[in-house]
């Protein structure tokens, strides 16, 4: 974990992770394949957890008065469940189908918002459907670190407000990675080298998340939806071509 391009892509991989936790969710995903073009995705999962943790910090007291706490009370059982999946399945779950179902949920999903005509009236947050994407959000949350695109398949119909739900995503995910850290640790993810390559990238992501905070005050609400479902897209487009490059390998 050297070089020039190591630590260009590691920059870039802490500046996603530490906008999406300033209200961008969706680009955080971003930012394990990005690091991965350096290292092994197991290796960059390692490294940025951390930097999630840390730049949750931040982010909570960003967000500490914009949230929904009924989506918060379906949502955080939910997704505890799903992070405890993934952990008693690590060993047995294929990190390449998980890749490839996320990537074809986030894309179909965002493809439908895109293409439907007029907008729809919101939706409620009702607790079956919460329990589901919750729990899915959890699980691909804790073998990619990428559960946004089941989350938004459940929060974007409900058409929160816009620092509503950029404080909504922000409280679920500092809550997922917290209760990551302890099966990270089992599983061997956290070396000496991992966590010094960690806090050298925490000041670019504790910058970057004030960033993604003022890019949310900005931006026009129906810009910033679309914004948001456009990155789903982009994201899940390239976790398709990440898991068919893998399978055809």
């Amino acid at each position: 974990m050297d070089g020039v391009m190591f630590w260009v892509l590691a920059g870039l991989a802490a500046l996603l992770v530490g906008m999406s936790k300033g209200g961008l969710p969706v680009i955080g995903m971003l930012g394990v394949p990005v690091l991965s073009l350096a290292i092994s995705p197991v290796a960059a999962a390692g490294v940025l957890l951390p930097i999630f943790v840390v730049s949750d910090m931040f982010g909570l007291w960003a967000y500490r008065r914009h949230f929904n706490a009924r989506v918060l009370k379906i949502l955080i059982p939910a997704t505890t469940a799903g992070v405890g999946l993934g952990w008693t399945t690590a060993s047995l779950v294929s990190e390449v189908f998980v890749t490839g179902l996320v990537g074809l949920i986030g894309a179909s999903f965002a493809l439908s918002l895109l293409l439907r005509r007029g907008d729809r009236a919101a939706k409620l947050a009702d607790v079956a459907p919460g329990l589901f994407w919750g729990a899915a959000a959890g699980f691909t949350s804790f073998v990619s670190h990428s559960g946004a695109p089941p989350y938004q398949v459940y929060v974007l119909p409900l058409r929160l407000e816009k620092a509503v739900f950029a404080g909504t995503s922000t409280i679920l995910f500092a809550y997922v990675n917290a209760i990551k850290l302890i099966p990270y640790w089992a599983l061997g993810q956290f070396s000496a080298a991992n966590l010094m390559v960690s806090a050298w990238l925490l000041p670019v992501a504790a910058f970057a998340v004030f960033g993604g905070v003022q890019l949310v005050k900005i931006l026009p609400e129906k810009l910033f939806f679309r914004l948001i479902v456009w990155a789903l897209l982009a994201v899940s487009l390239r976790l398709l071509w990440q898991a068919g490059a893998k399978l055809t390998a």
